[in-house]
């Protein structure tokens, strides 16, 4: 008999959007984009008040580069990112595409700087999570939309 663990791996409950609600995401996500780098982030550089970001990951499975718009808050000289995807039981892509490869780049005010991702620990996560919540409050119902523990990313520069 073998002693190997046979638990299944937790499933978390939460949001599943359909494939049509993905599909949209996609296009508004590649529209935004445009229009932020053509206005320098002037369109776009904003969400009900609180500051956006563009971020530069690579695919991990398909070695391409991925650009999604993102929510900020500055924490010193790091940018700290919400891992939310609105609540669904998955993470977004962008948040498993920096467990493969912490290496990324953000676009700011048409500025680009190189980043190195770091995944906050439970006690930064504690900290930052009001501060986080106060900036754009749908978060806080995204949290309780989902049983996994939403992910708090800080990236932090790799050049001066």
């Amino acid at each position: 008999m073998s002693n190997q663990n046979t638990t299944p791996p937790t499933k978390h409950t939460g949001r599943n959007f359909p494939g049509f609600v993905r599909a949209i995401e996609h296009a508004v996500t590649r529209l935004h984009n445009f229009l932020y780098r053509l206005s320098n982030g002037k369109l776009g550089g904003t969400f009900f008040k609180a500051p956006v970001i563009l971020l530069s990951t690579t695919g991990r499975k398909s070695g391409k580069t991925r650009t999604v718009p993102l929510l900020y808050l500055i924490d010193g000289d790091s940018y700290a990112l919400v891992a939310s995807h609105g609540g669904d039981v998955r993470s977004p892509a962008w948040c498993h595409n920096l467990r493969a490869n912490p290496e990324a780049q953000v676009e700011l005010n048409g500025r680009v700087r190189k980043m190195r991702a770091e995944f906050a620990s439970d006690s930064e996560r504690d900290r930052l999570w009001p501060k986080l919540v106060q900036m754009y409050k749908p978060y806080e119902s995204y949290q309780k939309a989902t049983s996994r523990k939403i992910p708090v990313i800080l990236l932090r520069p790799t050049e001066g």
